[in-house]
């Protein structure tokens, strides 16, 4: 009985102890840990998109959605392990990055479950989070402001493309749905109108995103199609991916 407590005692220790911290930080470490390349985590990346790509044409939601919430941490281990420090100069994580994946990870779970309005909004305002930090990490770390000034043209036409998306479809949406769609729809835009700035794998990507999100308002406001939903993923996977690998070339680029 003696020996008993004595073992529980030291579970309970290891648990609620150093033990547990430890653990944490070990793996927090070796998952942001930089190797110059990030493979593994891209490896990774492809294996859980390819298994929900496989459920998505099943199942838009539920368990079997199950590796959706896992592809942007495995991003943001890439981008955290791809980084490479300038001569002399610490490392340094691409902060917008990574907290633009983090907000999309929320996204993506709040929409895994649950189809109605208030998921939905959640959603939202998840990726709205994706978008600013985004727009101002490719505006600012990649020189898109400055592509911008360059050739303004591409970015006029996103904000073009914007306000004649709304128009079309912002009748057809539900009213509580239109305000904060404008509003999201806004800042996708200028988040595309700084990768346009940015060009080459992030401006692709953005596009890729872009489509992605044109295919969930069209399904909101009511026009759906075969294998939408396998091309709202594919299409988000697609730019994720690109953006993500882009952001890490240009940087080191510009270092």
């Amino acid at each position: 009985m003696t020996i008993t407590a004595s073992a529980a005692g030291a579970v309970r220790t290891a648990v609620s102890g150093p033990g547990v911290r430890t653990l944490l930080k070990e793996a927090t470490a070796r998952f942001a840990r930089a190797d110059g390349h990030g493979r593994g985590a891209l490896v990774a990346y492809g294996a859980f998109a390819a298994v929900d790509l496989l459920a998505t044409a099943r199942s838009p939601r539920g368990a079997r959605r199950a590796a959706k919430p896992l592809l942007m941490p495995a991003l943001a281990s890439y981008a955290l392990r791809r980084r490479t420090p300038r001569a002399g100069e610490p490392e340094r994580a691409p902060k917008a990055l990574v907290a633009g994946l983090a907000c999309a990870t929320v996204g993506d779970t709040a929409l895994l479950w649950d189809e109605r309005e208030a998921a939905f909004l959640t959603g939202m305002a998840a990726f709205l989070g994706t978008q600013l930090s985004y727009t101002a990490g490719m505006a600012g770390q990649l020189g898109g402001l400055r592509g911008i000034r360059d050739r303004p043209a591409p970015a006029l036409g996103c904000l073009a493309a914007w306000a004649a998306a709304n128009a079309a479809l912002a009748p057809t949406l539900p009213a509580a749905l239109r305000l904060p769609t404008a509003g999201y729809s806004l800042a996708l835009a200028a988040m595309g109108a700084a990768a346009l700035g940015v060009g080459g794998k992030v401006a692709v990507g953005a596009a890729s995103f872009l489509a992605s999100d044109l295919l969930i308002g069209l399904q909101a406001a009511g026009h759906e199609f075969p294998s939408q939903e396998v091309l709202i993923m594919a299409g988000y996977i697609l730019g994720q991916y690109l953006i993500a690998t882009g952001w890490a070339e240009a940087a080191e680029a510009a270092a």
